[in-house]
């Protein structure tokens, strides 16, 4: 079980007994007291006598009536608004400029007829323009919380996804412009990796691996977080990095994951899941995030008048990273499910590396036989291309979003099935072959 019983809204399981150092919630330690944002009487996670109910209750009559929790109302998020709008009106100006200013100073991308096959030079600065948006709606949200419980908290962890993605941008900055190597890259984002680690930013093993009947120290488990941190650092840094080849495709496919998280995090936000304040800042990460990319989409439709560049997958790669973090604050099934989430980037980059691993290439090497590249090989408008990479990516949005309301056992099954189907569909297509130009450049490390 993950920590939950069946037929009782309670915490039951041995892994969330009392342990030291670690808080356990109780009747006495949560009566009488008010939730400082919705001021309702506050107990635990349920809202009576400190029962610690949550969205996971297998008592409820369905699925669908877990989707909106007692603790908060759904009206909860509103307080949030300007967070969206401000990322979205910045983010907006902000890149528009940085157009200007990429084709006054030749900050442009130009194509080779090789992988960069679109007409005539673009510019770049792109992420700029999307950090721009991020930072404002950061600061707006900071603002929103000024005067809520946990504020020191949720300020540091703010700050620290504000500044990972800041150092994020800087360096697929420098790689847009000078063409950095592979590996002094990977460095950058190993350094994003270290600010959320420094903050306290890091997955709750001892409820994952409570799961499995395992329990750990609290200082091996700090320990083990930090590579699990970079890794997911890396993995999603890198998988939207890989997938910024099409007009429109990274920005527009990272708005529906984006969205989907944040279903998931006022959702949990409704059930009161975090007691230390995780629920607003998922929630102001996520709008913010949002508005910032939406602002730049419209510039980077076909055709694109910009491109993000690597300052910009870069940059949406380290925050949704970030994201999914916060999201293993607790079970893993929320973990999971933003895992899941990000399933069409994942699934490119698999493929991918299967691709150059199984034809003998260098795993480090720049082609045109990614997904989105095969299909407008084989025929497919880029247009359509596009889109069709939207519904997939919505696909498992939704799977993932459903998938966290039921038990972790089913759903990681659920998962495992999703992904071995996608990858027997992959094969059975021919996406694992390289063809014609696919693999034609090759950056030493």
């Amino acid at each position: 079980m993950s920590g939950f019983k069946s037929n009782k809204s309670v915490y039951s399981d041995a892994a969330l007994a009392s342990t030291p150092g670690r808080l356990v919630w109780t009747s006495s330690a949560t009566s009488g007291k008010l939730c400082k944002t919705c001021k309702q009487p506050s107990a635990g996670f349920g809202g009576a006598g400190g029962s610690l109910r949550n969205p996971s209750d297998r008592g409820q009559k369905n699925m669908l009536d877990n989707l909106i929790g007692p603790e908060r109302p759904i009206g909860w998020v509103l307080q949030f608004w300007p967070v969206l709008v401000f990322s979205f009106i910045s983010a907006l100006l902000a890149t528009s400029l940085c157009k200007k200013i990429a084709l006054k100073f030749g900050i442009v991308d130009r194509p080779d007829n090789l992988v960069k096959t679109h007409k005539g030079t673009v510019a770049y600065l792109g992420g700029v323009g999307m950090l721009a948006g991020l930072t404002v709606g950061i600061l707006t949200g900071i603002y929103c919380l000024r005067d809520q419980e946990h504020f020191p908290l949720a300020f540091r962890w703010l700050i620290a996804v504000l500044a990972g993605g800041a150092i994020a941008c800087f360096i697929g900055l420098v790689d847009d412009i000078f063409d950095i190597k592979p590996r002094q890259k990977i460095l950058g984002q190993i350094v994003t990796a270290v600010v959320l680690v420094l903050v306290g930013i890091k997955p709750a093993l001892y409820y994952s691996l409570a799961y499995f009947g395992l329990k750990i120290p609290e200082n091996v488990e700090i320990i083990l977080g930090i590579p699990i941190v970079v890794i997911f650092v890396l993995g999603a840094t890198n998988s939207l990095n890989l997938l910024d080849g099409l007009d429109g495709l990274c920005a527009g496919v990272t708005v529906i994951i984006t969205g989907a998280m944040l279903l998931l995090a006022i959702h949990l936000g409704t059930w009161g899941f975090s007691e230390i304040g995780g629920d607003p800042v998922r929630v102001i990460i996520c709008l913010a995030l949002l508005g910032g990319v939406c602002g730049f989409l419209p510039f980077n439709r076909h055709p694109a008048k910009i491109f993000m560049g690597d300052a910009g997958s870069m940059l949406l790669g380290f925050v949704v990273a970030a994201l999914m973090i916060l999201f293993a604050e607790k079970i893993p099934r929320w973990w999971m499910a933003s895992v899941v989430v990000l399933g069409l980037p994942i699934l490119d980059t698999a493929v991918a590396l299967a691709r150059r691993f199984i034809n003998k290439r260098p795993l480090f090497v720049s082609d045109r036989g990614h997904i989105y590249d095969q299909m407008i090989d084989r025929g497919i408008p880029l247009k359509r291309t596009v889109a069709i990479c939207y519904g997939l990516a919505g696909m498992y949005a939704l799977i993932g979003l459903a998938m966290s309301q039921i038990r972790t056992r089913y759903a990681l099954i659920v998962y495992i099935v999703v992904f071995v189907v996608s990858g027997i569909v992959v094969w059975k297509k021919g996406y694992l072959k390289m063809e014609g130009l696919r693999g034609a450049i090759h950056k030493e490390l």
